[in-house]
């Protein structure tokens, strides 16, 4: 975890504190049940929560040099609670394994992270909602290949955004379902040493669902969709990005990052305004991207358990929900205070001549009886025209004194072609299809 990269909120839930917290109560919920079952005294529980009702701190460095000698955290952990709690401590892990802690604990971390992350999403979505009914007809150039195409809207453009991180909302919701489970089930996985419903308490507990059948671990390939889950959200993050660093080129600008007061885009060239923050944006996604592989990787464990995929959960686990986070909170901070430049943009739009009309000539000419063959080449030949002027010559006037054109379009309805309102007449249909209003 990079602290520049990190918001508090997220980090915390990560740190060895609240780690150590979620497996107290694993280990107090668990000897609960026992209790409840006969199979420890019920006073080893009371003792449990007696204690935790003080509010103790959590003594990790403690911990960690018993873990020293041990080399086991959860042995460690589990000594030094004993250590504060008496006697009665005994009884706590009665027929558990470490799994039964570790893997539980992770599910309800990326629960809660998944929480935190579903809350930045519905900030992120609010915000787009908002410039997309403020640019809802704001006429702009489509582009494919780069290369003017037809006329949008900037509202279209943030509509396209609403409904991707729509999908990532509610994708992120099925992984979170699909990686909040509890094992509660013993060495491997067999409930010989512990009756199945300690499993079920300790996940009504906690929030979690019973897994229906561990190993010694709960399934990787629960955690596999989770971690490509957050790629993806990380993918529609730079989509956007990317769209708002094309926007800024100073060939371009038709949008950009907001430039604060004292701001400065350049150690040598004090004019520059950069597009530093979706730059930044389209690293930290390689970064969330990068961590759905070893994800994958961790699937294949060696028969009823290995170890190798504890070391890797442990990097990716704080590092890919500590960065979607932020990137997630630093791209809602940019389209709020994105600038939008209408003018350049309808500037940009009437740059090249009329071109981005030239379908509705085609298709005019070949319901006037005209071959779609031979459409296309009286428009192009026109179109190209154009482009060797770099826009200084009108396609209409082309088109108009062009006689096999002339010949089948009056020249009112080549002019009725070029009428910007007609690519915008379903933008109330796309709209309510995207937010069910218009």
């Amino acid at each position: 975890m990079v602290p520049r990269y990190a918001r508090p909120q997220m980090t915390a839930l990560w740190e060895p504190e609240a780690r150590f917290k979620i497996w107290f109560e694993i280990e107090a919920h668990a000897t609960e049940k026992l209790g409840e079952l006969g199979v420890v005294p019920p006073s080893a529980a009371k003792a449990l929560w007696d204690w935790w009702a003080t509010n103790p701190a959590i003594d990790v460095p403690a911990i960690d040099a018993i873990e020293a000698v041990t080399k086991h955290d959860v042995i460690a952990f589990l000594t030094w609670v004993a250590e504060q709690v008496g006697d009665e401590a005994r009884f706590m892990h009665q027929g558990m394994t470490s799994s039964d802690v570790l893997d539980t604990c992770l599910a309800v971390q990326l629960a809660r992270a998944s929480d935190i992350l579903i809350e930045d999403l519905d900030k992120l979505l609010e915000v787009i909602k908002r410039r997309a009914f403020e640019h809802k007809l704001t006429p702009t150039i489509g582009r494919s290949h780069g290369i003017h195409a037809e006329p949008v809207t900037f509202g279209l453009k943030m509509a396209e955004a609403y409904a991707e991180f729509s999908r990532c909302k509610a994708r992120l919701i099925a992984a979170r379902a699909e990686v909040a489970t509890c094992a509660i089930s013993g060495a491997v996985g067999t409930f010989a040493n512990i009756d199945p419903q300690v499993e079920e308490h300790v996940a009504q507990k906690l929030g979690l669902a019973v897994e229906p059948v561990s190993t010694q671990v709960i399934p990787r390939d629960r955690h596999a969709m989770f971690f490509a889950t957050l790629g993806v959200i990380a993918s529609s993050i730079e989509r956007l990005a990317v769209e708002v660093r094309h926007l800024q080129r100073t060939e371009v600008l038709e949008a950009e990052e907001y430039f604060s007061p004292g701001q400065k885009g350049s150690s040598a060239m004090p004019h520059k305004r950069n597009p530093v923050l979706t730059e930044n944006l389209t690293g930290l996604a390689r970064m969330v991207r990068a961590y759905a592989l070893p994800a994958m990787e961790n699937v294949a464990l060696w028969h009823e358990r290995d170890i190798s995929h504890s070391s890797v959960e442990r990097y990716i686990g704080p590092d890919a929900t500590i960065t979607l986070d932020f990137a997630l909170g630093r791209l809602t901070g940019v389209i709020d205070k994105l600038l939008v430049y209408p003018e350049r943009m309808m500037k940009n739009l009437d740059k090249m001549g009329g071109l981005v009309h030239s379908q509705r000539v085609l298709l005019a000419l070949t319901q006037a009886g005209v071959s779609r063959e031979d459409s296309y080449r009286y428009v192009q030949r026109n179109a190209m025209k154009v482009w060797e002027s770099d826009g200084q010559l009108s396609l209409m006037e082309l088109l108009k004194a062009d006689p096999d054109v002339a010949a089948a379009l009056p020249a009112q309805e080549i002019e009725e072609k070029f009428n910007l309102d007609y690519h915008f007449k379903q933008v109330d249909t796309i709209f309510r299809r995207v937010f069910g209003e218009a």
